[in-house]
């Protein structure tokens, strides 16, 4: 008879299910067993695999003590490649050899080549005594210039009418006019008893005058009695600075050509009108043709005035040697020039 024969079928129902339930935990167990080996091996074989690639670093011997050694990482963006500018925008590049940085070329006249160093407003436009610099100027009866802002106060009086002043003021006045640099700042003040901006208008009677200046702003002016005692007789009118240009220049001849001459010579008005500027004018050419009582004070308080300010004050005596004294000690401290012209219309470089 055989074991088989022996069991119950309830009972080799029972030893077929031990059967495989040892079956499956032996398969757990194993796989149990090899993962973990596999994670032994993994702990102390795989950092054995990892190449770390050594950074290289090299040393110069002129290198600064500051110099600091960047290390080089790889860039995994990808930059597009920008599209191309519009012709409009597109500068043109001239270079005569291969060049990591382009260098955009202006466009420059050469077919006249100017000897003259500051012309203009573009680079280096001049040069100058102080910070503002020089880049415009001009020439004023023989007397020349480098400046960006200066002033001219000249002489309207009625005595300019005889012996050939008037036409040759107004003629070395335009002609200095002509010869201004554009971009360059000049202003014109003329004076007679009152003083006033050029292109104003100027009513003077019995020792009172009015100025109607822009916008019909009035300005007042009186007489203390006598040619040379003229006073403002309220506010002060506000010199500006004109700006040169052609249309610019051809209206300030045309002034100069129109203006009346009117009574009385006072001219340290004229030139504290010139001093009270914003900014101040580097260089004042200052014309006149007379000597007038006071003018020695007018001299030393305008003189110290200007020299404090750092301004020049180039001065002509129009066919009067009565004005040589103080209008030499007025250019004297202040640096400038001074020139006396004749009667036949020479001239004599003082200083």
């Amino acid at each position: 008879m055989s074991l088989h024969a022996e069991l119950s079928p309830e009972a080799l129902q029972r030893l077929h299910a031990q059967r495989r339930n040892s079956t499956i935990s032996s398969v757990v167990i194993a796989f149990l067993v090899v993962v973990l080996v596999a994670l032994v091996l993994g702990y102390f074989l795989l950092p054995q695999l990892v190449v770390e690639a050594p950074t290289i670093v090299t040393y110069e011997s002129n290198l600064s003590e500051d110099t600091e050694l960047e290390q080089k990482k790889v860039q995994t963006r990808v930059d597009r490649k920008p599209s191309s500018p519009s012709s409009s925008m597109a500068k043109v590049i001239a270079a005569n050899t291969a060049s990591p940085t382009a260098v955009p070329v202006p466009d420059v006249d050469v077919s006249t080549p100017s000897l003259d160093f500051g012309d203009g407003n573009d680079f280096g436009e001049g040069w100058g005594s102080d910070g503002d610099g020089g880049g415009g100027g001009t020439t004023f009866f023989g007397q020349t210039v480098k400046a960006k802002h200066f002033a001219y106060v000249i002489d309207f009086s009625r005595s300019m009418n005889s012996g050939g002043r008037e036409a040759l003021m107004r003629k070395e006045l335009n002609d200095s006019i002509d010869q201004i640099a554009a971009g360059t700042h000049y202003a014109l003040i003329f004076f007679a008893g009152p003083a006033w901006e050029a292109g104003s208008t100027v009513q003077s009677r019995r020792g009172v005058a009015t100025v109607t200046g822009k916008n019909r702003k009035e300005y007042k002016w009186r007489s203390a009695g006598g040619h040379s005692r003229w006073e403002h007789d309220g506010k002060k009118q506000p010199i500006d600075w004109l700006v040169a240009s052609k249309r610019q220049l051809k209206a300030s001849k045309k002034i100069v050509e129109e203006t009346q001459l009117i009574l009385g010579t006072v001219w340290d008005n004229p030139l504290m009108m010139a001093l009270e500027m914003d900014p101040v004018p580097q260089v004042i050419y200052f014309m006149t043709d007379g000597s007038a009582s006071g003018s020695d004070v007018w001299a030393k308080e305008v003189g110290e005035k200007a020299k404090k300010l750092g301004v020049v004050i180039n001065c002509v005596a129009m066919m009067q040697p009565k004005a040589h004294d103080d209008l030499d000690a007025l250019a004297k401290a202040t640096g400038g020039q001074f020139t006396i012209v004749k009667k036949e219309g020479t001239r004599e470089k003082v200083r």
